[in-house]
């Protein structure tokens, strides 16, 4: 009995250290994507140069979506606001070029978002 005891006990060590270490970073939102590109709109949607704060907003997002899911949320968030905002697509697939930034998609309406990696 006592051996089945401390064996429990070790487990239980084991799991919170296991939970403990686990990475506590919270999945990319719609919010986050859209908040980090709000300077980007008006450039994205009339004639106005590119202003810096809309490139740290691009980096900004590309340096918070470390993981396949939050590239895939980002992406998704991407095509929704292109859908609702009259934006220039030659523009919007220009942009992270433009900042110096590096996505591994095209950002287009006619990207798959679950292929993205």
């Amino acid at each position: 009995m006592e051996m089945v005891g401390k064996k429990a006990i070790c487990l239980a060590l084991l799991c919170m250290v296991a939970i403990a270490a686990a990475p506590g970073a919270e999945a990319l939102t719609c919010s986050q994507v859209s908040g980090a590109l709000r300077a980007c709109i008006p450039y994205l949607t009339s004639n106005v140069a590119l202003p810096p704060a809309c490139c740290g907003g691009v980096k900004s997002l590309v340096s918070q979506a470390k993981t396949t899911p939050d590239r895939q949320t980002a992406c998704t968030c991407l095509k929704a606001a292109a859908k609702a905002l009259p934006i220039n697509p030659s523009k919007a697939a220009g942009l992270p070029g433009q900042c110096g930034a590096n996505i591994p998609y095209k950002i287009s309406p006619s990207t798959d978002c679950s292929q993205v990696r």
